[in-house]
């Protein structure tokens, strides 16, 4: 029905009548509602070039091309400017014209300002009472699709910036939700007593006690769009002691077209207590690496790997390789891409990086721009008794990967690296730390940029403390930790993955890149709050025990070696680490040799020589690397890598 009564066509004639009844009006004001015979004869000469000219000013305006049940705030503005136009133009005639010739034509200046109100206030407001009726319109359809017996929630909105306010609106005009909004809570004191959307805003967070008993809330919103990590920390505290449950809205950089849905709003997640910001990317110097180019990402279907495929589909190359062994992996990032960008050129093939003639062969008949490797052997007690593995995988086929992409000449090349890489205690860390000096002698002597990328944990990747934490908690705790003085740096994957793709544009050649990190997490601290997220307390509960250091680990991660500095880079969250320089010919003897203890297995000479390789390297005794299989899987289980 609506369509056929708002069609285009009748569009125009509701503005048409609304013009000239503006005009007409204008002139009954005017005049008392008695217009002199006089003037009769001027109005009816004035009325079509009036309206005419009203109606193209809309027209360019771009007023003609809004849709009238969305018109809001952002569009008033071209309404404003038709009428300026209009006005301009009327004013002018007005005063140019001559009066004995074409005095008939000249509009008297107080019709000029009564009809300009009049008439751009009208269209204005039939579109507002368009939108209106849509709104009325779709909340009653939605109340009567919802279930009428519907007990609705009582809640109060943390945060009455911008955030809340489209929040609060959304709840408002949606007849389907079973919120309602009891009031804003905001610790702007200047803002204290006012009312936003029909909502008041009731009191700080302090008061947040008082109120939820006072006004019966069942559960509070945080709705500030950029709230830190202390502020969500403060407010999920206070809840928790109430006790009264708590949801997140996410960031406004999170919601397309500046819209909240209310969908979005969620349970409050250890991301949003780690307090990460959003990345801010040099968009047009990711584009010029990436678009139109064929870009290879190797370990496609791991937590990094994927995320880095997503990313990368963002800026349209030519051609996106995914290079993964695990087949269901690959499977489901695949799919997952294609879904999201069908137009893309996706290319999904089952890989062993190691495999010589099988990635010589993938080279020779897709010439990658771009390489991006994030396949690694990750896990630190699994690597502490597979060092040969380890070696094998994050070596010597990282070495084997660059030299295909310096052979083919790619545009660049970028490692994924680790803070276990610096001043290594294990296999693991050892491992990376000579990929990351492979790729820097590479980049000295070849055509293909060559950079690493080095950061901490991400948080959800697999294997990681989060995911076995929760799951911990899903089967009734215990949680286990290996020392409560443990800290680690942690970092979102969408974050880690946009600041290696602003790192590879960065780089010029055989750089280690550094991402800032923040400040380093207590593990204990880590735990107990996702404890608290789930609605227990911790050590009441479910218990937090220590199981003991493993093999490898350290206590304290870092960034940087005591003898680095850091440098700066266009980009505040990125730095280039100063190495040393690099000894060509004892790398390459340095492979060789690995090499020949990997083909042998001897485990002991390869603990004993990375040591010697890496003089920062601070290794466990061989003893360890005789710890029982069984006993390492068991602390891996348990434990976090």
């Amino acid at each position: 029905m609506w369509k056929r009564i708002l069609s285009r066509r009748v569009q125009f004639a509701l503005d048409l009548s609304v013009l000239v009844s503006a005009f007409l009006l204008a002139y009954l004001l005017r005049f008392e509602f008695e217009i002199p015979r006089e003037w009769m004869h001027p109005m009816l000469v004035q009325l079509p070039c009036v309206v005419l000219l009203q109606f193209v000013a809309l027209n360019l305006a771009g007023v003609h091309s809004f849709v009238w049940r969305y018109v809001g705030i952002t569009e008033i503005r071209a309404f404003f400017v038709a009428a300026a136009w209009v006005f301009f133009l009327l004013v002018l005639l007005r005063l140019g014209l001559p009066v004995a010739s074409l005095g008939s034509w000249r509009v008297p200046l107080s019709i000029c300002v009564v009809d300009t109100v009049l008439a751009f206030g009208g269209v204005l407001g039939l579109r507002v009472l368009r939108r209106s009726s849509y709104e009325v319109f779709e909340k009653r359809k939605r109340e009567k699709a919802a279930d009428t017996e519907q007990v609705k929630q009582r809640v109060l909105l943390i945060g009455a910036g911008r955030a809340g306010v489209l929040a609060s609106k959304e709840i408002l005009n949606r007849g389907d939700i079973s919120l309602q909004v009891a009031g804003f809570v905001d610790d702007d004191v200047a803002k204290q007593g006012s009312v936003i959307n029909r909502i008041k805003i009731v009191g700080t967070t302090s008061q947040l006690p008082r109120l939820v008993r006072h006004l019966e809330i069942d559960h509070v919103i945080i709705t500030m769009a950029q709230a830190s990590r202390q502020d969500i920390q403060r407010i999920t505290k206070i809840c928790e002691e109430i006790p009264v449950k708590v949801r997140i809205i996410p960031g406004l950089y999170e919601l397309l077209d500046g819209r909240v849905e209310i969908s979005l709003i969620r349970d409050v997640q250890i991301e949003d207590l780690l307090g990460r910001d959003p990345v801010q990317l040099d968009v047009q110097s990711i584009s010029e690496e990436l678009t139109g180019k064929v870009v290879m990402v190797t370990g496609a279907g791991g937590s990094i790997g994927s995320e880095l495929a997503r990313q990368v589909i963002r800026f349209s190359p030519d051609k996106l390789l995914l290079i993964e062994r695990a087949e269901f992996a690959l499977f489901n990032i695949d799919r997952a891409l294609r879904e999201s960008e069908p137009s893309c050129s996706i290319v999904p093939l089952v890989a062993d990086i190691g495999d010589l003639i099988r990635m010589r062969a993938i080279f020779d008949a897709y010439n990658p721009e771009v390489v991006i490797h994030a396949a690694a052997h990750k896990h630190v007690p699994l690597m502490e008794t597979n060092p040969c593995e380890a070696i094998k995988n994050n070596v010597l086929n990282t070495l084997l990967l660059s030299e295909l992409a310096s052979e083919f000449r790619a545009e660049a090349f970028v490692m994924i690296s680790t803070d276990k890489a610096v001043r290594p205690t294990s296999i693991m860390g050892a491992s990376k730390r000579l990929a990351e000096l492979v790729v820097q002698d590479l980049g000295s002597r070849s055509k293909t940029r060559f950079v690493a990328v080095r950061f901490g944990n991400v948080i959800g990747s697999n294997g990681s403390a989060i995911p076995i934490f929760q799951e911990q908690i899903r089967k009734g705790g215990p949680l286990t930790i290996t020392d409560k003085r443990m800290r680690r740096y942690f970092m979102t994957i969408p974050e880690a993955a946009q600041l290696v793709l602003q790192a590879s544009t960065i780089g010029k050649g055989g750089e280690v890149f550094i991402l800032h990190m923040g400040e380093p997490v207590s593990i204990v601290e880590l735990a107990e709050a996702l404890i608290s997220l789930s609605g227990m307390k911790p050590y009441e509960d479910i218990e937090i025990v220590e199981i003991g250091i493993r093999p490898g680990e350290k206590l304290n991660e870092e960034l940087t070696f005591e003898t680095e500095a850091a440098a700066a880079t266009s980009h505040p969250k990125i730095f280039i680490s100063k190495l040393a320089s690099i000894d060509t010919s004892a790398i390459q003897f340095g492979m060789k040799y690995l090499r020949q203890l990997v083909d042998e297995r001897n485990e002991a000479e390869l603990r004993r020589f990375l040591n010697e390789l890496i003089p920062e390297a601070q290794l466990t005794s061989e003893a360890l690397s005789e710890i029982r299989t069984e006993q390492a899987f068991s602390l891996a289980a348990h434990g976090i890598s």
